[in-house]
């Protein structure tokens, strides 16, 4: 019986940091033993707003080299970058033509984002959710890893595939498309920023302070935890929503250090912030010691990187060019000779 299928990915825009980690990349590790599991670069995605050509050729790679740090295994799973395969961009347009103006026009973060750039805003970033789509119904996943703020566009995906391809052009025995179900993984989902404890943490914030990137040196990370924001109290605690900052700060610990919440609320039951802090600087930097070095030795030697990537990319292509002939032909284009 096939496993069944999930797929991911994080654009290259700015530096993954300690929330995509542990509440994205640390999840897929661990569905490599149990799925077929793709993940990609999505770099089609970092150009829906002014963009430099070199850092993102760069970042792309680094972000690539990342993910196997972390320990995507090139056996276990495929790894590719989304812009090295052309069915995104065909399968984006193809959508586009059955996809509802207004359904685009109600995505929240389009709302946002277009307020923020004004008259500078491009199709793109209206347009980015049905490439998104593309992106997840390419690979026929059955579930993807989502957190809360992506939940919106995962069911715009579900009923592009559904309402707008399936129902039209397929049969209740025969769909077009497969349609996917959100895994929404709990255990560390939410890491919040360093300078406000309501805030998920972020590659946007403009305060560098707000976040811990996988790449920091320890000198830094410990400046950024030092810096960090806290409360009067003595002693820390988990889900008190008076304080945020106290549950963020101890729920990063439980998990660098690998203790887990039970023994971290008891180590830190009585202790102040003075102390603390120190202890989870040092996790935080033996956390991330060996994804350093791994992703060090990835970007010293483009050889073994370029081999894995060329391989997740032939892997990808197979199943994605399967995909968009199935659209093409009960759309009603001729097949590719």
């Amino acid at each position: 019986m096939p496993r069944p299928r999930v797929l991911s990915g994080v654009q290259p825009t700015g530096a993954l940091h300690l929330g995509n980690w542990l509440g994205a990349i640390r999840n897929w590790v661990d569905l490599q033993d149990t799925h077929d599991t793709f993940v990609c670069v999505v770099d089609l995605h970092a150009i829906t707003v002014p963009h430099d050509p070199a850092k993102l050729a760069g970042d792309t790679r680094s972000t690539a080299a990342l993910y196997l740090a972390c320990g995507m295994d090139p056996k276990r799973c495929s790894v590719f970058i989304q812009s090295q395969i052309a069915a995104h961009s065909e399968l984006c347009w193809l959508l586009n033509c059955v996809t509802p103006l207004n359904w685009l026009e109600r995505m929240i973060q389009f709302k946002e984002k277009s307020v923020k750039q004004g008259d500078n805003v491009s199709v793109g970033l209206l347009d980015y959710p049905v490439l998104m789509a593309a992106d997840i119904l390419l690979y026929d996943a059955d579930l993807v890893p989502v957190g809360e703020d992506q939940k919106q566009h995962l069911e715009l995906a579900r009923d592009i595939a559904q309402q707008r391809i399936n129902a039209r052009f397929g049969s209740d025995g025969q769909p077009v498309l497969n349609v996917p179900k959100p895994l929404i993984l709990k255990d560390g989902a939410r890491v919040m920023s360093l300078t406000d404890g309501r805030s998920k943490m972020s590659k946007s914030d403009p305060n560098e302070g707000s976040r811990i990137t996988l790449l920091d040196p320890p000198e830094l990370i410990t400046k950024k935890i030092k810096r960090a924001k806290t409360d009067p109290q003595m002693g820390l605690e988990f889900d008190n929503p008076e304080r945020p900052e106290t549950h963020n700060l101890l729920s990063l610990y439980a998990l660098l250090s690998g203790q887990g919440r039970d023994a971290a609320a008891a180590e830190c039951a009585d202790i102040g912030w003075g102390k603390f802090k120190p202890m989870l600087a040092e996790a935080a930097v033996a956390a991330l010691e060996p994804i350093q070095a791994r992703h060090r030795d990835l970007m010293e030697d483009p050889n073994e990187l370029d081999k894995v990537l060329d391989q997740g990319r032939q892997n990808a292509e197979t199943v994605a060019n399967a995909t968009l002939e199935r659209v093409r032909s009960a759309l009603g284009f001729s097949p590719r000779r």
